[in-house]
C-alpha cells in the first residue's frame, strides 16, 4: 500500500510542476513592455479642482495677448465674442457674479440666450487642463507650459476676473480660483456623484420604471422644428466637427444677405468684400503685369517666418483646403486680377467672408506692408 501511495505521488508530482512552470509562463511572448517613467509622465498630464498635477510655471496677461492673436483669435475672436466657429468664451458675466461665486444669468427662470464658456467654468483647473491638452485646433499640446498659463489669463481678463497686468501662476492660481464668477455653480448632489460621503445623492436623476413592451405610458414627439426652418442654417449634420460644432456660420436671411451684397457693391471698400470680377476686361491682363511690374519676387524662405507668425498655415494647406481654401487656390482665382496684391493684401488683413464659403476669416493683426509681402509671394508663384 506503501509503495503504491509513493508510485502515485512520484507520478502526480512531474505534472503539478509542469502545471506550475506554464501559469507562471506569460501567456504571450514579446508583446509590450513596461512602460517608462518618461512615458508615463507624457500621459500623466492631468490637472485636479485642487490643482493637483499643475505644473510650475506663469504666464501673463499682456503675453497671453500676443499669442491669442496669433493663436486663437481666428476661431474666438480677438476678444473671445466670436461665436462664428466655436461658442463665445467671454462675456454674460457682472461684477455681482464674481462677489456672489454663481452667475446670475445660469439660475432657474433666467432667460439666457448665450452661454459662454467663463460664465459655466467653475474650477479654474478645468480651463488650464483643457487648454494644455486640446489648444490650438489645429496642434494641440504644442503650447508650452509658461504659454498655457498665459492664454489662461488672457482669457480671465477677457471675463474681467483678471487686470491687465496680472501674471498667473502656479502659486497664485489657488488665489484666482476665488474669483471665478461660477466658482459655485458645480453640484453634486445628483446620483451621477458617488454616494451621500462625497456630496452627493442616493436619488436616480431620472425616476421611472422599466417598460419594453404592453407599455402603460405612450410616448409621442411633441415639438420640432416646423418644415419652414429646418434648413434655416443649413444641413445640421455636416456642421459637426471632431472637436466641438460650428456654430452661427451663415444666418442672413435672403433679404438681408441681398441688402449686404448692394452694400459691399457700392462701398469704397468693394475690393475687400466682393469676389474677383469675372469680366472680360478684368481677366484681360495677362499674368497679373499690372502687379507684376516693379515687384521682386519673395520667396518662401522669407515669406515663412511670417506665416507661421500669423498662423496662416493653420486654417491654409499649400496644396489642400483646411479650414480655408488652400494657397494654391487662391493664387489660381487671383492671378489674371490687375490689382490682385492690393485685393489680396486688404482680405488678408481685413478679413471676409462669402467667397470661399460660410466659415469667415477674421481680421488679422500684421501691417499693411507684411500682409502684401504675403499677397506678392502668392502672385509670384508661391509653393516653396
Amino acid at each position: 500500500m506503501f509503495k503504491s501511495a509513493s508510485l502515485v505521488v512520484l507520478c502526480v508530482l512531474p505534472w503539478l510542476v509542469m502545471a506550475q512552470t506554464q501559469a507562471q509562463t506569460p501567456k504571450f511572448q514579446n508583446i509590450g513592455r513596461t512602460a517608462t517613467a518618461q512615458e508615463i509622465k507624457a500621459w500623466d498630464i492631468d490637472v485636479r479642482p485642487d490643482f493637483k498635477g499643475l505644473p510650475k510655471g506663469q504666464g501673463s496677461v499682456k503675453q497671453g495677448e500676443v499669442l491669442w492673436e496669433a493663436q486663437c483669435a481666428s476661431c474666438h475672436g480677438h476678444f473671445g465674442e466670436s461665436a462664428e466657429v466655436f461658442t463665445a468664451i467671454a462675456g454674460g458675466t457682472t461684477p455681482d457674479d464674481m462677489k456672489t461665486g454663481r452667475v446670475k444669468s445660469l439660475l432657474p427662470g433666467a432667460n439666457q440666450p448665450q452661454r459662454t464658456t467663463i460664465m459655466k467654468l467653475s474650477t479654474l483647473s478645468t480651463l488650464w487642463d483643457y487648454i494644455n491638452r486640446a489648444m490650438p485646433w489645429n496642434a494641440p499640446k504644442s503650447l508650452s507650459i509658461d504659454e498655457v498659463y498665459a492664454s489662461t489669463a488672457y482669457i480671465l481678463h477677457l471675463g474681467n476676473v483678471l487686470p491687465a497686468d496680472f501674471v498667473l501662476s502656479d502659486t497664485n492660481i489657488r488665489d484666482v480660483q476665488a474669483r471665478l464668477p461660477n466658482r459655485g455653480g458645480m453640484t453634486t448632489a445628483h446620483s451621477l456623484w458617488p454616494g451621500r460621503e462625497f456630496g452627493g445623492s442616493t436619488k436616480p436623476d431620472v425616476q421611472g420604471s422599466n417598460c419594453m413592451t404592453n407599455c402603460a405610458v405612450q410616448t409621442a414627439v411633441l415639438s420640432s422644428l416646423p418644415e419652414h426652418a429646418r434648413d434655416a442654417h443649413g444641413n445640421l449634420a455636416e456642421q459637426s466637427r471632431a472637436l466641438g460644432a460650428s456654430r452661427g456660420l451663415e444666418t442672413l436671411t435672403p433679404n438681408l444677405a441681398k441688402m449686404a451684397l448692394q452694400t459691399a457693391q457700392n462701398s469704397p471698400n468693394r475690393a475687400l468684400n466682393s469676389p474677383p470680377d469675372p469680366s472680360p476686361t478684368a481677366q484681360s491682363a495677362p499674368e497679373n503685369i499690372a502687379n507684376k511690374s516693379n515687384m521682386r519676387p519673395v520667396s518662401f524662405a522669407q515669406i515663412k517666418p511670417l506665416l507661421d507668425k500669423n498662423a496662416c498655415l493653420a486654417c491654409h494647406g499649400m496644396s489642400s483646403k483646411l479650414v480655408g481654401p488652400s494657397l494654391k487656390d487662391i493664387a489660381v482665382r487671383y492671378k489674371t486680377q490687375n490689382d490682385a496684391v492690393a485685393v489680396l493684401s486688404g482680405k488678408i488683413k481685413n478679413g471676409g467672408q462669402g467667397v470661399w464659403g460660410a466659415i469667415p476669416m477674421p481680421a488679422q493683426a500684421l501691417s499693411l506692408d507684411e500682409a502684401s509681402q504675403i499677397a506678392k509671394w502668392l502672385m509670384g508663384g508661391m509653393p516653396p
